[in-house]
């Protein structure tokens, strides 16, 4: 006879998983000054608002991805614990025919009548006893087998139960996660909106607003050089046509959307600061070696001109500002300070070991 075996990390898997979700329901956005000298007071204003809630919704996003595959992981897992404790069913199943089978063994061997009758019509009294002891030895393992047999259905159903709690506490869990990562996206492209509305009156005017201080990252910078943001989509390259242009296009194009955090990439100094135009808001930095690389169609600049910049140091946000058709960051490598000027960006940088994805 096969014995039913428990299986406890059905409910600790389950509820793992339960806690990996209830952590990452709490994202915190990046803090900190950095090295890069900010000078002023962080702004308080949509340019700060947005900055924080980029990165807020970055960290949500995360946090649910890190959420959604380990609640994957331990699905699977879950499942594995379910087909042993199916398994495990099955085992009492047999359990219960043995039962059946010895009580219907135990009555065809006379157990079914009392024992001063049996000793009336035995022939013989010794071989009855003998008979007898054998019949309590079957009374004993029924006994037993139904002890048995309830304790394992009773632990089932326990694990059964536990397990079914711990799922809905996990899809409750998840559900939340995903409404607060869509809640911080919204609150983002609201934000975003007011930001580049914001600057468009800026460029209407033709007449910058300064600097908006941002909260600059913790930095850890190996190399001299980066690319000009973190996450993107490439879309116009440099000497591609079309309508927008009136010659070929001078640049490349990253599609990111509105308040994106814009990177230097490599230390400097800015010599431009633009809000009108084609380019909408720009800055243009001077490097080592005399080139200089401009950001343009930006929302708001986070530099002013004639300020030192180091590797990676937020100078802007993205935007749409000037002759642009959506949210995107234009980008230059020159030869001088002025338009006209542009080499190609993309080997220029691959020769400073930065290479676009």
């Amino acid at each position: 006879m096969r014995s039913p075996r428990r299986h406890p990390l059905l409910v600790p898997a389950l509820l793992c998983a339960f806690a990996v979700l209830l952590l990452a329901a709490h994202p915190t956005g990046a803090s900190g000054d950095g090295d890069h000298g900010n000078h002023g007071a962080p702004d308080t204003g949509i340019s700060g608002q947005v900055a924080r809630l980029y990165e807020d919704a970055a960290v949500a996003t995360q946090q649910y991805e890190a959420g959604r595959r380990e609640a994957e992981a331990q699905r699977g897992r879950a499942e594995r614990y379910e087909a042993l404790l199916d398994r495990e069913r099955r085992d009492i199943a047999v359990l219960h025919e043995d039962l059946g089978r010895i009580a219907r063994a135990q009555y065809r061997s006379g157990g079914g009548l009392p024992l001063t009758a049996q000793m009336i019509v035995a022939e013989d009294p010794d071989e009855l006893m003998r008979g007898q002891r054998a019949v309590w030895q079957a009374d004993l393992a029924v006994n037993n087998a139904i002890g048995k047999s309830r304790r394992a259905e009773a632990r089932l159903a326990a694990d059964e139960a536990k397990a079914e709690a711990a799922w809905q506490a996990l899809e409750r869990r998840n559900t939340e996660l995903a409404d607060l990562k869509q809640g911080i996206e919204e609150q983002l492209e609201a934000a975003q909106w007011q930001l580049q509305g914001q600057a468009d009156a800026t460029v209407a005017a033709g007449s910058c607003r300064g600097a908006v201080r941002l909260d600059q990252p913790q930095t850890d910078f190996t190399s001299a050089w980066v690319l000009p943001v973190e996450t993107y989509t490439l879309s116009a390259g440099f000497g591609s046509g079309g309508a927008r242009w009136a010659n070929r296009h001078t640049g490349q194009d990253f599609a990111v959307p509105i308040g994106t955090p814009v990177r230097a990439v490599g230390a400097g100094r800015v010599v431009k600061v633009s809000c009108g135009g084609a380019f909408g808001i720009e800055v243009v930095i001077a490097h080592a070696g005399g080139y200089y690389t401009q950001y343009a169609h930006l929302a708001a600049t986070a530099v002013n001109q004639g300020e030192q910049v180091s590797t990676g140091q937020w100078i802007g946000q993205s935007g749409s500002t000037g002759n642009s058709t959506g949210p995107h960051l234009h980008f230059e490598v020159r030869l001088t300070p002025q338009m006209g000027s542009a080499v190609d960006p993309v080997p220029w940088l691959s020769a400073r070991e930065v290479n676009l994805g």
